[in-house]
């Protein structure tokens, strides 16, 4: 097994105003990007935003319509897939099917080490040279399908394994290689939830062992979130944020952002700024810290979970009734109908803390200033200033 030095390697990656269409079809817009040496950095969004296309320009496997990539210290606009330095798995795994788990890691070995004439069936092998390098892949290949759990499967042919077993065969034979960067285009789709779980954990424990840099595709924001040190997400061929995962969930720059990330979805509430500190919101106050002139229109966001119960309404308190109850073992999901709003509001709250919550009952939920986001019309986050519970207190005996 193998290990990369972070500080001695050069495997950054750089985008700049990455530009691709398709006849009239714009597929990527001035997209700019850095990846840092060693870091896991994953590429999410929905089908069809471009993040797929991305990875493929990065490998060579495209070529982009404007802008420039670099690899290291190194231009690779117009260097060839295997001159690039990189190991792609791809979402079907794209094994071959009559060759064993041995002989598909080995192939890319194989067209490294041996020139034409000893890959060779025949004639190859006794060729000078040949033997000694076939002994050198052999120990490779077994070394590296060991580390992977999968060294009892050499003889075998894909058709042989299960789901998780082709993965890890996969990421074996882009490991073998030992490639400056990994390319991982939705590797864990074909898998069932459980092994998908089992396989995010192993996918970043080889990263933590390699050191090396990892590009991850995927529009499953689960993964993004437990596997990344840095989320990239993507819409419609823009990037809209690259920040570590917790704050891409909690400080989120673009509505589109907070709408995408989170599960339930973010709760999004329409309404208007007065006194330069209140929003009123469908026969509710909210007290918040926006820099927006009087009468301006805004949207406040509020995740599920950071609704609480509380005894009556109020200042930044949602008042209605129960629709819809989903028990969730440690949590229910509660679905609100608030008078003046057209979807119901969602809370996740604790089951133990809320046991006794049933469809048709009247709920008080509130919510901490410092949980509301607020965005402007065309989509921006808008940042206050404080947000403090004593400022709460100012506000409510205004508005009382």
């Amino acid at each position: 097994m193998y290990k990369r030095s972070i500080t001695g390697s050069k495997s950054g990656i750089r985008f700049e105003r990455i530009g691709k269409s398709f006849g009239a079809t714009s597929v990527l817009r001035e997209v700019s990007l850095n990846i840092a040496d060693g870091e896991f950095l994953t590429l999410l969004g929905p089908s069809g935003c471009g993040k797929s296309t991305l990875l493929r320009i990065l490998a060579g496997l495209e070529v982009q319509t404007a802008g420039c990539v670099a690899i290291g210290d190194r231009l690779v606009d117009g260097v060839r897939p295997k001159k690039r330095d990189v190991a792609m798995v791809f979402q079907s795994y794209a094994l071959y099917p009559h060759m064993t788990v041995q002989e598909n890691m080995s192939v890319p070995l194989r067209m490294r080490r041996l020139s034409a004439w000893q890959r060779l069936p025949l004639l190859g092998r006794f060729l000078p040279g040949t033997k000694a390098t076939a002994a050198e892949i052999e120990l490779d290949v077994m070394r590296t399908a060991k580390a992977l759990g999968i060294g009892h499967l050499l003889a075998r042919k894909p058709g042989q394994l299960s789901g998780g077993q082709r993965q890890r065969v996969a990421v074996g034979r882009a490991m073998v290689r030992k490639p400056a960067v990994f390319l991982m285009d939705e590797p864990l789709s074909n898998l069932d939830a459980k092994l998908r779980v089992q396989m995010r954990a192993e996918i970043k424990e080889l990263h933590q062992r390699l050191g090396v840099t990892f590009v991850y595709v995927t529009h499953d924001q689960s993964e993004a979130m437990t596997m990344s040190d840095r989320v990239a997400v993507m819409l419609d061929g823009e990037l809209l944020q690259v920040a570590p995962s917790q704050q891409i969930y909690a400080d989120p720059d673009d509505r589109r952002v907070a709408e995408f990330i989170g599960s339930p979805k973010i709760n999004m509430l329409d309404g208007k700024l007065r006194d330069g500190a209140l929003v009123d919101v469908a026969g509710t106050t909210f007290a918040v810290a926006a820099d927006a002139a009087h009468g301006t229109g805004l949207t406040l966001g509020i995740r599920p979970e950071a609704f609480h119960l509380v005894d009556a309404g109020g200042l930044n308190v949602l008042t209605g009734a129960v629709r819809l109850v989903e028990h969730m073992g440690s949590d229910l999901f509660v679905h609100l109908n608030v008078p003046g709003m057209e979807q119901p509001v969602v809370a996740r709250l604790l089951a133990e803390r809320a046991p006794h919550i049933a469809p048709g009952q009247t709920l008080h939920l509130g919510v901490k200033p410092d949980r509301l986001l607020m965005f402007a019309a065309d989509g921006r986050r808008l940042r206050g200033g404080d947000q403090s519970d004593a400022k709460v207190l100012r506000m409510k005996e205004r508005v009382q």
